[in-house]
């Protein structure tokens, strides 16, 4: 399969709306399974916690596709808000997108943390790229990634 045209770019505030829907689409069913789901607070919460500084939309052909957010924090750095479109999954552009954002992290020397839903398959895209089990609770799964190199360029 050939990879689609894609293309990051910052987020602007005007993006919260496409994202919250974005992501109530691509969670609903792993937070049904949970007995999590609520119409209005799945994108609520993205609205409370969007930070555009931190946050690129992914474009596809030009069009709004998902987004990523990559917030410091005092320790680390925490991937959020990775959300592609159901019909571009397993199409490569969510592993492209996150070796782009890792490699910047790698070069940096910054540890990556997030935190996956219980039985999304979302986890085996992070454990192929070296994040693994900090802990768990009966929703979320905890991941860590070290920086792949400790020499920093000056």
């Amino acid at each position: 399969m050939i990879m689609a045209d894609w293309r990051i770019r910052p987020a602007s505030a005007g993006d919260v709306e496409a994202v919250a829907e974005l992501r109530a689409v691509v969670l609903r069913a792993d937070l049904e399974r949970l007995g999590r789901y609520d119409e209005q607070r799945v994108r609520q919460r993205l609205r409370d916690g969007f930070a555009p500084a931190h946050t690129w939309v992914i474009e596809v052909d030009g069009a709004f596709a998902g987004c990523v957010a990559l917030r410091p924090a005092e320790d680390a750095h925490w991937l959020e808000h990775f959300y592609l479109a159901s019909h571009l999954q397993g199409s490569g552009i969510g592993t492209a997108v996150l070796r782009r954002l890792l490699e910047q992290c790698d070069r940096e020397g910054t540890l990556v943390r997030l935190n996956v839903l219980q039985g999304s398959s979302a986890r085996r895209l992070y454990e192929r790229h070296g994040f693994t089990l900090e802990r768990e609770d009966p929703v979320d799964v905890f991941m860590v990634r070290e920086p792949t190199s400790t020499v920093r360029e000056e």
